[in-house]
């Protein structure tokens, strides 16, 4: 489980942190407001984003001033054929400058929506178009992807998140949805609170709310079911730093899919979900205990701070039901081939290994910590340099007290070892790097182009924990 000792690791923003904020443009040579105007003549987009500001309402004693996509939270579910290509116009009706970014997509770095890359920023009042073939097929979501420092109405703090799900091309065959009945789409956040200074003089956020699909427990419309109904539920964590477990008293996820990829068996029962920053889980769950019930976070805490939805089977009436677990457990291993001693990574295979070792500087003194990759903070860091068609390892030391979701941008990566429990066949763009260990990712440089490698945590981000893949 992520640990609490970043509570005493983010500081107030000082000069020297903002000189190297992924906000500033400058740091890439380009300019804030350099993304392409849409064109007076253009036809119709397929989608539109409208970024602005709104007043999320969590519940009525709880209403939070932030931005959103399209003035609701999460923002419009967008739904893409593989292989068919798309345009979305973009407007930002904010008062900074943003981005877009396209989370778990191979895009090239125009479009992909990190400035690192060489995405342009969308200036304030401006508006932009883009295209891109949506690849590959699944679960994939898109987010704001800026520097917000100790302000926690900016960035991954905001109601800036949406799903966005592509579906396979069937060639023009209907698909068979026999599977499952209805879809769902659940994200959980985290809102409001402040940096919370400690005894070092640091600071750390302290959240006043969390929510699914903006609504606390109890404040927002209960989802309706039916018995033996088969309902797909795909949830996102869009918290900017906390990792989050969700469980449903009475039911089992029948898991089919880790950010947006399936696996070897097809499917596999867990009575609760894990879910770090970024991370989505696909899971069919059989609506086989009528009542009404609880889906919420399995943390007391957490499910008291609002992290909750009601689940209501027609015709059942009464309070909503919590059973609570006796303990957590989730284990990425379950959805890997690990049985097979075949499938074990051995030294023969042609891979090349980049050693990555993250820890974090802890200046005091009002000076802001800095998160590290092979002791150097971004963006005085060294880049490794990939080759078309080369596969790689990322061998990850993690010297730090806590577990960090690492993301790769424009690439799929197969997860082969967590913490010394070697596996293969499991296929993510986000995993959780335990605390103290070391684990390794495997993946194919076959999307040449700037590539952003960095911990999902908002705070960790702003405070140097990124690096850049170049290709050769």
């Amino acid at each position: 489980m992520l640990t609490r000792r970043r509570f005493t690791q983010l500081t107030a923003i000082t000069s020297a942190s903002l000189a190297v904020g992924r906000g500033l443009g400058a740091q890439m040579g380009m300019p804030a407001a350099s993304a392409p105007v849409i064109p007076a003549n253009a036809p119709p987009a397929d989608f539109t984003l409208n970024i602005a500001p709104y007043l999320m309402e969590a519940s009525p004693k709880h209403r939070f001033p932030t931005i959103a996509y399209n003035g609701q939270v999460p923002g419009p579910l967008l739904r893409m054929r593989q292989g068919h290509p798309v345009t979305i116009d973009i407007y930002n009706h904010s008062a900074e400058a943003e981005i877009v970014h396209w989370h778990g997509l191979y895009l090239p770095v125009e479009t992909d929506g990190a400035m690192e890359e060489g995405s342009p920023l969308i200036a304030p009042g401006a508006s932009t178009r883009i295209k891109f073939t949506p690849d590959p097929a699944g679960l994939r979501w898109f987010h704001t992807h800026t520097f917000a420092g100790n302000d926690m109405r900016k960035g991954q703090y905001t109601g800036q998140h949406g799903f966005l799900m592509i579906d396979p091309d069937s060639g023009g065959v209907a698909e068979n949805p026999a599977r499952y009945d209805r879809e769902l789409f659940l994200a959980l956040h985290d809102w409001g609170g402040s940096m919370m200074p400690s005894a070092d003089g640091s600071a750390m956020p302290m959240y006043e709310v969390s929510t699914i699909n903006g609504k606390m427990l109890g404040f927002g419309e209960p989802i309706r079911v039916k018995q033996g109904e088969q309902v797909m539920m795909h949830i996102l964590n869009s918290s900017p730093t906390e990792v989050h477990w969700i469980a449903l008293p009475g039911h089992s996820f029948q898991v089919v899919a880790l950010d947006g990829n399936s696996f070897a068996y097809g499917s596999i029962g867990y009575r609760m979900l894990r879910l770090a920053p970024a991370e989505r889980v696909s899971a069919i769950v059989e609506m086989n205990t009528p009542g009404v019930w609880v889906l919420g976070e399995v943390r007391k805490h957490l499910q008291a701070a609002g992290m909750g939805i009601v689940i209501e089977y027609a015709n059942a009436t009464g309070a909503p039901k919590w059973i609570q677990p006796d303990n957590l457990f989730w284990s990425y291993k379950d959805f890997a081939w690990t049985a097979n001693a075949n499938l074990v990574p051995t030294q023969q295979e042609d891979v090349t290994e980049i050693p990555l070792t993250f820890d974090s500087k802890f200046q005091g003194h009002g000076n802001p910590e800095r998160w590290t990759i092979n002791g150097k903070s971004y963006p005085d860091i060294e880049s490794p340099v990939l080759h078309t068609g080369k596969n790689y390892r990322l061998v990850m030391k993690n010297l730090s007290a806590d577990d960090h979701p690492i993301h790769l941008h424009r690439h799929t990566f197969e997860v082969t070892n967590i913490g010394g429990q070697a596996m293969r066949g499991l296929s993510k763009d986000v995993v959780l790097i335990p605390a103290q260990q070391t684990s390794t990712v495997q993946f194919t440089a076959n999307h040449p182009g700037n590539t952003l490698f960095h911990c999902h945590q908002q705070d960790h981000m702003d405070h140097g924990f990124m690096m850049v893949f170049h290709y050769a």
